[in-house]
């Protein structure tokens, strides 16, 4: 299959897979599709919250009929059976808030659970093709904020909103002007929480920005610690770090003191609204217009009317946060397309062919890195990739590893779409051994026997097939030694990160500059395993910059502005790179 310049395209937005590519599987691939999966939960929450906001008339009508009935006629009796009711409903009451609570927590938990496992996958996605200028776990984080708010009591003034007109309908039956006087604080309030919502949303969309470049920020730096340590660069890393943390200080600031004031104005108003019907209520009752019992019931309905709205404004930073954390995530999971179901392809042999392929860095909008590179690679042989820095090498491993696309021409792995490959399945049979070596924190043999339930004779055989086991054996622990408490130098990562791209003896092997920081003794085992590879028939591909490697290389791929400049046996290359070297030296005596 042949990737065209449209595949190309909708990979370089960030975050954009390819309809073949896979992530981890989940149930559901949108926000959507994950609340209709809860739906049965969310019907249960609002029914809850009717019966709920139902039972919050019990004290008030209690009030009202203690007032005008018990005291009237002076009935024990009748005192008795009222307090017996208002304790048994809310009882019941109090019951259905711990239900309620319980069903968002599930529901919240089955929402991570739909969507956790896609959005993990895709944030590896934006790293990798953003070529690593995108290392972040924010899909994940957005996730947790979401599922945070959805346990939080701020959601449940959501719920109990809509039952502002009940509470209004009934204030009216005790006294129009008691309804107005709803209507209108319910009018006031909702113009304070509008804005609310127009004098903090600029400040506080500006200082999540700052604060997702902060974490960016620093995370490069302290990846980078030593040459920030080593060069004195700590004070203007520290100045830089200031300045960004000021501003986004003043935004949340900003931010928090309009909020702030806002808040203390709903709450006081909601207190003197409350009272100032209390009066009215009083006002009336001198004229017998309504009795004590509902001048007081009234005061106390209109407090729990206003209560939501109250609350709304108190927690209305959560729910701007949410709301963004809510976009960010629809749109990264739009332009995620579902995976579509293929059929597993046999196990790699690992025939490698390359037809004037072009492969442009995801989400660069510059030209591309390689351009038009062609070769072929019969299984059971091996390949070195040479040119000088900036050539296109790594770029073009990438595009060999089926982890960047071809935009045009097409690279095939036995015939198939190296790029259409399950990652999965291919990743079993392939061995990669990057530039830049990262083990994870775990043991050295989780880390060889890459994570799964590894069999610690294959462990064993790549570790000495990598001229590591000794040196393993030296440590505190062995192959049990924790990686995140006992650190190791950069040759032993190299030396440890080979031994991960041996386990199993894979069918084809990628190596990226695999001898840059080993010593004779590394460079020794290097050779030796890539020669035991060649005899168990695996295919293997190495990017160098040291000549001394490629003798045991079978053929050489030599790259000058990502193209290629030259392919073929080894000592046939090498005698067009003395031939060059031959002319260009004539060229600049003559």
């Amino acid at each position: 299959m042949v990737f065209g310049q449209s595949r190309a395209s909708e990979l370089s937005d960030l975050g954009v897979e390819s309809e073949h590519d896979t992530v981890a599987p989940s149930k559901v691939r949108s926000l959507q599709g994950a609340l209709k999966e809860c739906r049965k939960g969310i019907v249960a929450v609002g029914l809850f919250s009717a019966i709920i906001n139902f039972l919050m008339l019990v004290p008030p009508m209690y009030m009202l009929n203690t007032y005008d009935r018990v005291l009237s006629s002076g009935s024990y009796g009748t005192l008795a059976a009222l307090t017996g009711i208002m304790i048994y409903l809310l009882v019941v009451m109090g019951l259905l808030e711990w239900v309620r609570s319980a069903v968002l927590v599930r529901i919240s938990a089955h929402f991570d659970a739909s969507l956790g496992d896609h959005l993990y996958g895709v944030a590896l996605k934006q790293a990798l093709y953003s070529s690593g200028r995108i290392q972040t776990a924010t899909p994940i984080s957005d996730l947790n904020g979401l599922r945070q708010f959805l346990t939080g009591n701020g959601l449940f003034a959501f719920f109990d909103a809509p039952w502002l007109p009940i509470y209004i309908f009934v204030m009216f039956l005790f006294h129009p002007l008691f309804g107005y006087a709803a209507i209108g604080a319910s009018i006031y309030l909702a113009v304070l929480a509008l804005l609310n919502e127009k004098l903090t949303r600029k400040p506080l969309d500006q200082a999540n920005k700052r604060n997702a470049v902060l974490q960016t920020m620093t995370s490069k730096a302290l990846r980078n610690v030593d040459s920030i340590m080593s060069m004195g660069m700590q004070a203007r890393f520290v100045d830089m770090w200031r300045s960004q943390q000021d501003k986004l200080m003043i935004d949340q600031s900003l931010a928090s003191d309009r909020g702030g004031a806002i808040t203390a104005a709903s709450k006081s108003s909601r207190i003197i609204l409350q009272s100032l019907v209390l009066g009215l209520g009083a006002y009336l009752a001198l004229s017998a217009e309504l009795s004590p019992g509902m001048m007081i019931a009234g005061s106390i309905l209109l407090g729990r009317a206003l209560q939501p709205m109250d609350q709304m404004i108190a927690v209305w930073k959560q729910f701007v946060s949410a709301r963004g954390q809510w976009a960010r995530l629809n749109e990264l999971l739009i332009k995620v397309p579902v995976d579509r179901a293929q059929m597993r392809l046999p196990d790699p042999v690992g025939n490698l062919v390359a037809k004037g392929a072009v492969i442009a860095i995801p989400g660069s909008k510059g030209a591309a890195v390689i351009q038009g590179v062609s070769f072929q690679l019969p299984a059971g042989s091996s390949m070195g990739i040479i040119g000088p820095s900036g050539a296109g090498k790594s770029t073009l491993l990438k595009g060999l590893l089926g982890l960047w696309p071809s935009s045009s021409g097409e690279i095939r792995l036995d015939g198939a779409e190296v790029f259409s490959w399950d990652k999965e399945h291919l990743g079993r049979f392939v061995g990669y051994l990057p530039q830049e070596i990262e083990l994870f924190d775990g043991t050295i043999a989780e880390n060889i026997g890459r994570f799964e339930d590894s069999n610690p004779e294959q462990v064993v055989e790549a570790a000495t097939l990598a001229g590591v086991h000794e040196m393993i054996l030296s440590l505190p622990e062995g192959y049990d030694t924790n990686l995140s408490i006992h650190g190791l130098s950069g040759g032993q990562k190299q030396r440890v990160g080979l031994a991960r791209a041996l386990y199993r003896i894979p069918r084809i092997i990628y190596l990226d500059e695999p001898n840059s920081n080993l010593d004779d003794v590394g460079e020794k085992a290097l050779f030796g395993a890539i020669r035991e590879l060649k005899r168990r028939g695996s295919t293997v591909i190495v990017v160098t910059h040291k000549t001394n490697i490629l003798t045991e290389l079978d053929n050489l791929l030599l790259l000058v502005g990502g193209k290629t400049q030259a392919f073929g046996p080894r000592d046939k290359v090498f005698e067009y790179l003395a031939q060059s070297a031959e002319t260009k030296k004539q060229t600049q005596e003559a």
